[in-house]
């Protein structure tokens, strides 16, 4: 098969939610380098940022669930109050020396954590942030980086496994890639690599069998809310596509909730308004929800 022709085939795969028959898959940690091409094409977790000139950035100052960031930038302290001690002291040092632990446990401790914890998931990226940053700057490395991609890959594989075994874990899974998607960025761009795996998480969580499930509305909804505009930007024509399947879904016959209908329909015209909520939308589903 010709290279042209395996991407054709990735691409159309990724798009309607189908396999690649290629058996070559691109780990997402081992992608392409960024490139001047239009987004759509993985690129490598594994290059130097200050190779390219590149500075990864969070999209912007987000308030933290189960812990506190304090001080100015670079001298970050975190009260991570929900885990056990002996994590703590691993995290404290993975922020303040990452080359003194290993970084690819760290990852499977954060991954595992916030398969588990939905209120840490929603923050997680923060830390995983200020991570990456301390290893870039202190080592010129990304091991935290890939060790974290290549397991939001293991896991975006079985998906469907982990669905079936645990709704919460699948929320806690979108919500916690949702969040990296929204952190973590290559000259102000975001992760290419992750465009298409959370495009198909939230496919996912648009089909019939989700939408009659309240926690994965609610899930569906507050990450569109977080990032559907950014997602939006790198790939017009699937947002599309979801937002069809989210119209179906509210025009559903039976199966779907009146809190499932309200969250859809704010949804829906959330995106007509430019991903804004207007004042008077605010006042109506705000007092619909609180009542």
């Amino acid at each position: 098969m010709k290279e042209a022709e395996r991407e054709a085939g990735a691409t159309q795969g990724a798009q309607f939610g189908t396999r690649s028959q290629d058996p070559k898959i691109i780990p997402w940690a081992e992608g392409r380098r960024p490139t001047a091409e239009p987004p759509g094409r993985p690129w490598s977790a594994d290059f130097q940022p200050e190779q390219y000139g590149a500075v990864i950035s969070p999209s912007s100052v987000k308030s933290c669930g189960g812990w506190m960031v304090m001080g100015e930038p670079g001298r970050e302290e975190y009260k991570i109050q929900s885990f056990d001690a002996e994590t703590q002291q691993l995290l404290k040092t993975a922020l303040k020396e990452p080359g003194a632990v290993d970084l690819e446990k760290v990852a499977n401790v954060i991954v595992d954590h916030s398969l588990q914890d939905c209120v840490f998931s929603k923050e997680a990226g923060r830390m995983c942030y200020a991570i990456i940053q301390a290893e870039s700057k202190q080592a010129g490395q990304s091991v935290f980086r890939r060790g974290l991609l290549n397991r939001l890959q293991q896991e975006y594989q079985a998906r469907e496994q982990l669905r079936a075994r645990s709704l919460q874990g699948w929320v806690c899974y979108v919500t916690f890639i949702c969040n990296i998607f929204d952190y973590l960025r290559v000259n102000n761009m975001p992760m290419m690599a992750l465009v298409n795996p959370v495009y198909d998480c939230l496919f996912r969580l648009a089909q019939p069998d989700s939408l009659s499930k309240e926690e994965e509305v609610d899930c569906l909804v507050l990450q569109l809310h977080r990032v559907g505009e950014q997602l939006e930007k790198m790939n017009r024509q699937r947002m599309d596509e979801l937002f069809v399947l989210i119209r179906d879904g509210f025009l559903l016959p039976s199966g779907l909730s009146s809190l499932a209908q309200l969250l859809l329909l704010e949804i829906i015209e959330f995106r007509a308004a430019g991903w804004k909520t207007t004042p008077a939308a605010h006042k109506y589903y705000y007092s619909e929800v609180s009542d």
